[in-house]
């Protein structure tokens, strides 16, 4: 496969380029973006997640399951592909809940964390099977009640907001003061009322933080994860059956960003999945969402109109912050960079220029690309975005200015 290289950004692999234009699933852009019938849309790889997933999965030590975080990107046909390359799906919603069953995967393979779950959910959740993860006091008697109800035992687990964070993450989800999960030093005695129900308790889930592309921080991560579930199973009767210590796995999206060396992290399990099956006959978990999926999709928007303002040359598109926001640098970016941007039909041409890639909105928030280096484009060429596998439609305001919605299609 082709590595299209951008200037400061990491080279882009996986995807081919035939006779200058960008290939998906073996289809030119051209030829794809008439078959999908309208722009703009969003594209995603199977041979590409299958790749990542599979070959991510082959390199786990004995002990430790793979599972797919939904909310990454949670298109039906996406998730029923990677149900059957992970040994489990983390859903956030029950919505979500709905497109995991759907699959026909097992429910002791689903589970559901969010800090706020509705009564609805929690009914949904406890009805279904799957394994409710609680993050708080409420969400435990709620379950209780929803058993009791439904005259069904349900599959309980505590996610735990730990003491540390995940350093270098670019979201940090536990460590001091948070909505997510229950302060550790509360956990015990929810374990222990969840055994006084006569319960078993599935498992602890630590999620410290995402998007990180640093191996020491996710090694020390980790290991602090099984160090501390470890430590609350111990004084369970009946000890648990899985310990989910989260992901993090980042994936380069800018200028300087370096890919993750996952060879470390991966090695670092080794030892720790040991201890977790020594410690109660328990596997680890390591959940992913963004990682098995980013790097396999792309949005692809048409140039609409191609002006010029003192100097400057804006490519106006058909597709921008309300399909994809994070690429527009508003979905968490303190201060704005560009994704690996090019024109899809022109690879490789000889004709280049710096170019701004702007949407149909009525804001300057709505900015793809900041004066890029890109090859010349005009009227009628194809924008494509990369990395935009994870964190898509779903992440952005489809609504805002009430312009059509965008595609997604599995090629």
């Amino acid at each position: 496969m082709t590595a299209i290289a951008f200037p400061l950004h990491t080279p882009i692999e996986g995807f081919e380029v035939i006779d200058g234009e960008l290939a998906i699933g073996g289809q030119r852009l051209t030829r794809l973006a008439a078959r999908v019938g309208s722009t703009p849309f969003f594209a995603y790889s199977r041979a590409l997640i299958e790749q990542r997933a599979t070959h991510l999965r082959g390199q786990l030590p004995p002990g430790v399951h793979l599972h797919y975080a939904i909310k990454a990107n949670p298109m039906p046909a996406v998730v029923h592909l990677l149900a059957g390359l992970t040994d489990g799906l983390d859903v956030a919603s029950g919505r979500e809940m709905r497109v995991a069953l759907d699959t026909g995967v097992a429910p002791d393979r689903v589970s559901f964390a969010g800090p706020g779950k509705s009564q609805a959910e929690i009914d949904q959740a406890v009805a279904a099977g799957i394994t409710l993860i609680l993050e708080s006091e409420r969400q435990l008697e709620q379950a209780l009640q929803a058993g009791r109800r439904l005259g069904i035992e349900p599959r309980l687990a505590l996610r735990v907001n730990p003491s540390f964070e995940l350093k270098g993450s670019g979201m940090k989800m536990g460590g001091g003061p948070k909505p997510f999960g229950i302060d550790e030093a509360r956990v015990p005695a929810l374990a222990a009322r969840i055994e006084s129900e006569g319960l078993a308790l599935v498992g602890f889930h630590l999620y410290s933080g995402s998007q990180n592309l640093s191996a020491p921080a996710l090694i020390e991560a980790q290991r602090l994860s099984v160090e501390l579930g470890l430590a609350l199973a111990a004084p369970l009767r009946r000890g648990i059956r899985w310990l989910n210590i989260g992901g993090g796995f980042g994936v380069p999206y800018f200028p300087g960003d370096k890919a993750l060396d996952t060879a470390p992290v991966l090695e670092a399990l080794a030892p720790l999945a040991e201890k977790t099956t020594r410690a109660g006959d328990a596997h680890l978990v390591i959940e992913l969402g963004r990682y098995l999926v980013a790097s396999a999709g792309v949005y692809v928007a048409r140039v609409i109109d191609r002006k010029e303002s003192q100097g400057q040359v804006f490519l106006v598109t058909d597709g921008g912050l309300h399909h994809h926001l994070a690429a527009s640098g508003n979905f968490g970016q303190v201060i704005r960079k560009n994704y690996p941007v090019t024109i899809g039909n022109r690879i490789g041409q000889a004709e280049v220029s710096v170019q701004s890639v702007v949407g149909p909105l009525c804001t300057p928030l709505d900015l793809l690309a900041d004066r890029m280096l890109m090859p010349t484009a005009e009227r009628d060429d194809l924008v494509v975005v990369f990395q935009s596998g994870a964190y898509g439609p779903t992440a952005s305001p489809s609504g805002f200015l009430s312009h059509p919605e965008s595609i997604e299609v599995l090629v």
